[in-house]
């Protein structure tokens, strides 16, 4: 079987939503049953990823993703949660990510063959972070100690999955580690709810007010694409993506949601449309 590893950037703040809620948000992000955290649905992935395929013109879109009668080449997965920027007094915001998020990258590469240098490190006590830096570091609210430095190689495996040159030379500074009990508590509380409204158009009244959670620009993704036939839908989306790494997901299109800068694991962001690999 053909995989690869999908990094997901997010430019614009994201809405992978799941419907609307009975509780204090109307309209939240969907969440994993057992850790809670954000991802992207793998079916809302396809679909975007059908929608970018049929918007740049790419031939076999129904030998990729199939027709109603049957399925396709391309298998796609969840959309998992790896790095999340949080607010901090330390700078404009620190990349965040857990033991357990970097876990399981490394055993979704190891499950496609795909190398990773680094070694899953040892979780941090609560209230404390591995990073580059040494006494207090200030995190939303919350105040948290610095204990030791990120692995050898976690920043340059990382860097893999982000497109912008620029973006990979600061991950060094702003990565930190957390705990899994801290970090699953920014990933449910550190989110932006934004309230929305419609008016009417004579009055000016409030018809429908609702709240909707997001999550922020620079949220870093990743997902497995794999082909599950030798039909080469998986090559076909990887030229696709080579020429067109931009892909709209989640919701709220219309008003510049939902922007994610993708990239290949393992090809560098000039690679362009240059061959194929399996």
């Amino acid at each position: 079987m053909k995989n690869i590893v999908l990094g997901l950037l997010a430019e614009t703040f994201i809405h992978p939503g799941i419907g609307r809620n009975e509780g204090a948000i109307d309209l939240p992000v969907a969440r994993e049953a057992a850790t809670d955290y954000p991802y992207i649905p793998g079916s809302s992935l396809k679909g975007a990823l059908r929608d970018h395929a049929r918007d740049h013109g790419m031939q076999g879109i129904e030998t990729c993703f199939g027709e109603q009668a049957c399925a396709g080449d391309l298998l796609v997965s969840d959309a998992r949660l790896l790095l999340l920027p949080v607010r901090s007094l330390s700078g404009s915001y620190k990349w965040v990510t857990s033991t357990l998020a970097l876990e399981r990258l490394r055993r979704d590469c190891e499950r496609v063959g795909q190398s990773i240098a680094f070694t899953t490190p040892r979780a941090p006590a609560e209230g404390k972070v591995l990073g580059k830096g040494d006494g207090m570091l200030y995190l939303e609210e919350r105040v948290c100690s610095y204990e030791g430095p990120v692995p050898d190689n976690l920043v340059e495996d990382l860097c893999r999955l982000i497109r912008h040159q620029p973006v990979r030379q600061r991950l060094a500074e702003q990565l930190v580690i957390l705990n899994d009990k801290d970090f699953a508590w920014y990933a449910r509380y550190a989110l932006a709810v934004q309230a929305r409204n419609v008016l009417d158009e004579e009055t000016k009244e409030s018809k429908n007010l609702w709240y909707e959670e997001t999550l922020p620009p620079d949220t870093l993704f990743y997902a497995l694409l794999a082909s599950r036939t030798d039909r080469d839908g998986l090559n076909s989306m990887r030229r696709q993506l080579r020429t067109n790494p931009w892909l709209q997901a989640g919701g709220n299109e219309t008003v510049g949601q939902g922007w994610l800068a993708t990239q290949i694991m393992g090809e560098s962001e000039n690679q362009g449309g240059q061959g194929d690999e399996s």
